[in-house]
């Protein structure tokens, strides 16, 4: 059987209305070549029933012990060369994502190789500020510090989630712990493309008050894992000269955050 070109992965638990929104913004995309894989953890409220009846999606029940466990999971039934993790609620931005990133992924295997890419990501629409937040186009040890791309918009090879998949530890920031072992590790070489991928609808489950701080404690310890001891200071002192905390309530305030991530857009481009 030809593999798919992309596994769009689905991981839910009584997700309500929020799974079909999710799962019909993949379906009404115009390029084709991809499955919907469902990761469900046994839900109680027919939602994983109220699917559509589609080929292109393969639904999974497995228990699991959260998030990030359920998306290792779902790796392992992924048969597309590239994956994308959307949660329930998170939706592609319009109906020619897939087209736009299989365009920029065929440029960059053609251009470069066996060298390619293994991690290609791009922006992000943030609904409680109703705008678009570009994500940084070139990826460094700063950067990696500092933030890295939002998981919704970062398609990664199968081949790179088969080496190794995300730590279930880590709570919060598994995601942001394997994107550093890819980068530091795995030689992903992530390559930024001018997308708007993903739809994030936001104060989800690494957003509550307990999981803000936990996300805190977990940074410390990941980057800890990847940077020394100099880079760390050197970082830090960086953000706290350019005023990164004022800028972080600047571009999250409703008022605001628009002209921010102008600015910001404006920035990465000349960069």
């Amino acid at each position: 059987m030809k593999q798919s070109r992309f596994s769009i992965i689905v991981v839910c638990l009584n997700a309500g209305n929020k799974l079909t929104e999710t799962v019909n913004s993949i379906l009404g995309q115009t390029y084709t070549d991809y499955e919907i894989v469902v990761k469900d953890g046994f839900s109680k409220d027919g939602s994983v029933e109220s699917l559509p009846i589609n080929e292109k999606i393969r639904i999974y029940r497995e228990k699991d012990t959260g998030i990030y466990e359920a998306m290792n999971q779902a790796i392992e039934k992924a048969q597309g060369q590239y994956l994308l993790f959307l949660n329930c609620g998170d939706l592609f931005h319009d109906n020619t994502v897939l087209e736009q990133v299989n365009r920029c992924i065929t440029e960059d295997e053609r251009d470069n190789g066996k060298q390619h890419a293994l991690i290609y990501y791009g922006n992000t629409y943030t609904a409680l500020t109703d705008t678009v937040v570009a994500s940084n186009p070139h990826i460094d040890a700063f950067a990696c510090y500092r933030n890295v791309p939002c998981h919704q918009t970062c398609f990664y090879a199968l081949s790179l989630m088969r080496r190794r998949a995300y730590l279930p530890e880590y709570k919060v920031r598994a995601d942001y712990e394997h994107f550093l072992w890819s980068y530091f590790v795995g030689e992903a070489r992530p390559k930024y493309m001018n997308v708007t991928v993903a739809d994030y609808e936001g104060g989800g489950f690494s957003e509550t008050k307990e999981n803000v701080k936990r996300s805190k404690k977990e940074h410390t310890e990941i980057v800890r894992k990847y940077m020394t001891s100099g880079q760390i200071l050197k970082y830090k002192l960086i953000l706290w000269i350019t005023l990164a905390p004022l800028r972080s309530r600047i571009a999250q305030n409703e008022k605001w955050s628009g002209m921010y991530n102008k600015m910001k857009d404006l920035l990465y481009q000349r960069k």
